[in-house]
């Protein structure tokens, strides 16, 4: 999504005849913000996995990184406050009030709107989440500038410009954004993107507090009650420590049952790649790759997958990738750590049984012991 014209870089050489003099208004524009996503006391891990990449920017443009805490009083933003800091913040502005015990989209779009137009970041970061992608737009569009969403890598260029790369053409091209002559820059950032910062105990530095501007009887939407998904169906792909998916390798949808019995022996979700989405294998949130859940788990098994750079950018972040293929020269061998060249559909069940006897309740005892 882009708003107000933001104008896309072209290619070196290009570029200096299509950039402007930022205009007078938007040159006080500095520092780097992170909008840390809190709902019902709880943090999403992004923001964090955010504060790194922050960090990251702040320190190449020379200014101050800073967290956005929104919600209630009593909800846990003091709590957030103190952790964001904890996670390299210089800095936290807080927006308490009532109103924000839930989220929607107008009164967290004022809240953070004002923020902005009172103390003016050059660079807005939100995580890619169903939260975050609603505010964002909103933002975005209250602000007029321009929105980058989805992004899988950012950086600054030489003359400070915030690069925001994002999967385009159905994940089959990297397209790097520019919002060059609007303020703030703004990007979301999908989970397990980035890599989680280290937590380092830190004391609460400087929180700037802001009221909000807006009543309850201001808001259209009512929160009439919550009622939780208790779907424990639902695949948590993003967090998972490992992850074992099938590819079109595995020929039928019967077959990807044997995905489903190793990552059940080895206490590990599933997913798959693209195509297996679109025969309806698996259900679209257990797609892995560019266009899916980008993951980092501790270990990747990959049977059947070719490992086209859709699929590479989504799992490359991986400590441990073993894939298993037919083909000598799948491109997944690439990137792999351990590479085996063998039918996936009778490698499977072997490992499935190996792992069980392994990881067996008096397998367990004789390694304690």
């Amino acid at each position: 999504m882009s708003q107000a014209k933001p104008e896309s870089k072209p290619a070196a050489g290009g570029r200096a005849g299509m950039k402007k003099e930022l205009p007078e208004h938007f040159r006080a524009y500095q520092h780097v913000w992170v909008f840390v996503e809190l709902e019902r006391g709880q943090v999403h891990p992004v923001s964090w996995e955010l504060m790194g990449a922050g960090r990251r920017l702040a320190d190449k443009l020379g200014v101050s990184l800073a967290g956005v805490v929104i919600g209630a009083p009593e909800s846990g933003t003091r709590a957030a406050v103190a952790e964001a800091f904890c996670y390299g913040a210089d800095r936290v502005y807080l927006c308490e009030d009532p109103v924000l015990a839930h989220y929607r989209t107008e009164p967290y779009t004022k809240a953070l709107t004002d923020l902005v137009d009172a103390y003016k970041p050059e660079i807005l970061l939100l995580g890619a989440t169903t939260l975050g992608r609603d505010l964002a737009g909103s933002v975005a569009t209250t602000l007029l500038t321009g929105l980058t969403a989805d992004c899988t890598e950012l950086d600054v260029d030489a003359d400070k410009s915030l690069g925001a790369t994002r999967p385009t053409f159905g994940g089959s091209l990297l397209c790097t954004i520019y919002t060059l002559n609007y303020r703030p820059q703004m990007a979301t950032v999908r989970p397990r993107v980035m890599p989680m910062p280290a937590r380092v105990e830190r004391p609460v530095g400087p929180v700037i507090a802001r009221g909000l501007a807006m009543a309850e009887a201001d808001i259209v939407t009512k929160v009439l009650s919550f009622v939780a998904d208790r779907d424990a169906s639902r695949a948590n792909l993003a967090y998972a420590d490992v992850v074992v998916a099938g590819g079109l390798g595995l020929q039928s949808a019967e077959n990807f049952q044997l995905v489903r019995n190793l990552a059940l022996a080895l206490g590990a979700e599933f997913g798959g790649s693209r195509p297996l989405v679109q025969k309806g294998w698996i259900t679209s949130d257990r797609q892995i790759g560019q266009t899916g859940k980008t993951i980092r788990p501790k270990l990747y098994i990959a049977a059947g997958i070719s490992g086209a750079i859709q699929h590479r950018v989504g799992v490359e972040g991986a400590d441990l990738i073993v894939a298993i293929n037919t083909d000598p020269n799948a491109p997944i061998f690439d990137f792999a750590h351990v590479g085996v060249v063998a039918d996936a559909i009778r490698l499977l069940p072997a490992l499935t049984e190996a792992f069980r006897r392994r990881l067996s309740p008096h397998s367990r005892d004789r390694l304690a012991g």
